[in-house]
């Protein structure tokens, strides 16, 4: 039996019945609570939040920030950005993750240009239909920038949602997800979309937390059905559990002279468009069996680049991705120098020292400085 009301928004109404409405409370409490001072708020122009939401989609704050301060540096406005290439957007990109949006990000700034000439539209429907940009993003850039009232619905204002109005069922299945944009669109305040839009967000993200929210600092506590009842450990339902397949991978590391040989990754799939170690028999799902490094495979492979001279192992290590972990098998191969085939247009070859400079992937750029560090190698 479903525990969501047939008609949630109007019943919602009437939890605020007795006073000011749930916008109002959020957007007085987010004029003297919320935050005012991060980076992409002293500018609301549209390419300032745009660029800005789409750094945050699954990213916090606090890693965000850096990224984007660099990113304005480089590209001050979205024609900048609509004219680099691609591999200087993804070198900027490299080590925040979910490289999809970094690409989605240049192709968005570039139709931006082409068919708006640089004026990104205030409607959120045109907006939803920009590379990279959902029904949530479009309204939060929207409502920041031109004011429109529209309604977002991240993972901050699904947690607040179903912890006031207690859903008690996970709001990412599409029924249910359905249902709370109908409510969202029905709290809209009738002004202050500003500090609403925020207000909800600055919720989700410093008092209404998944876990230990400041339950006595939000001003929807009164009428919270998880705080009345004690279900803030179990609202928002999870979504259920999958089993978390892992996956293996043997990275040659070919290096001559300090140098190491790396490879353009293809513009799609896991780390799109980066620069990587190469693999030899990509990534594989792994068994049971213990794992012995083919040291013969790394040593056919880097005789294409350079005359080897020796193989040896590096630890293994682990990098999580969101639908699987990856366990990494780096073996170095050295050589006294290079071949031609190096000037191969998918091949380059740089610096460890170089690898916070480059579009790297995460562990790749880790595994690198650990090179530089440990003299010894």
């Amino acid at each position: 039996m479903t525990v969501l009301h047939p008609d949630l928004a109007a019943t919602a109404a009437s939890f605020f019945s007795d006073g000011p409405s749930l916008g109002d409370r959020v957007v007085q409490w987010q004029r003297v609570h919320g935050r005012h001072d991060l980076p992409w708020q002293k500018n609301r122009t549209a390419y300032r939040v745009w660029l800005s939401e789409i750094m945050l989609q699954q990213t916090q704050v606090t890693a965000v920030i850096p990224y984007y301060e660099r990113f304005l540096q480089r590209f001050p406005d979205v024609f900048s950005l609509a004219e680099a290439p691609i591999e200087d957007v993804m070198a900027l990109w490299a080590g925040l993750g979910y490289y999809t949006r970094a690409r989605n990000l240049h192709r968005c700034a570039q139709e931006v240009v082409a068919t708006y000439r640089g004026e990104f539209p205030a409607d959120p429907v045109l907006l939803q239909a920009l590379p990279g940009i959902g029904r949530s993003t479009a309204a939060a850039i929207s409502a920041f920038s031109y004011g429109t009232r529209a309604a977002i619905m991240d993972g901050n204002v699904k947690r607040v949602f179903a912890r006031v109005f207690g859903i008690r069922e996970y709001p990412g299945n599409k029924p249910v997800e359905d249902q709370l944009w109908l409510l969202a669109d029905s709290l809209l305040p009738a002004e202050g979309i500003d500090a609403y839009t925020q207000g909800l967000m600055d919720l989700g993200a410093t008092v209404c937390t998944r876990s230990k929210p400041v339950c006595m600092l939000c001003p929807l506590q009164p009428h919270c059905v998880a705080n009345r009842e004690q279900l803030t450990a179990e609202l928002p339902v999870r979504k259920p559990k999958k089993a978390v397949p892992s996956k293996r991978v043997l990275m040659p590391v070919v290096m001559v002279n300090g140098q190491v040989l790396l490879e353009q990754r293809p513009p799609s799939g896991i780390w799109g468009g980066l620069l990587s170690l190469p693999e030899i028999g990509g990534m594989q799902l792994a068994d049971d069996a213990l794992f012995e490094p083919d040291t013969n495979a790394v040593s056919a492979f880097a005789e294409k680049f350079t005359e080897v001279q020796s193989v040896r192992l590096l630890p293994d290590f682990e990098h999580v991705f969101t639908h699987f972990r990856l366990q990494i098998f780096p073996v170095i191969a050295e050589g006294s120098r290079w071949l031609p085939q190096v000037a191969e247009s998918r091949y380059s070859i740089a610096s460890p020292e170089q690898a916070d400079t480059l579009a790297l992937p995460a562990p790749v750029r880790s595994l690198l400085t650990t090179l530089v560090q440990d003299s010894s190698l």
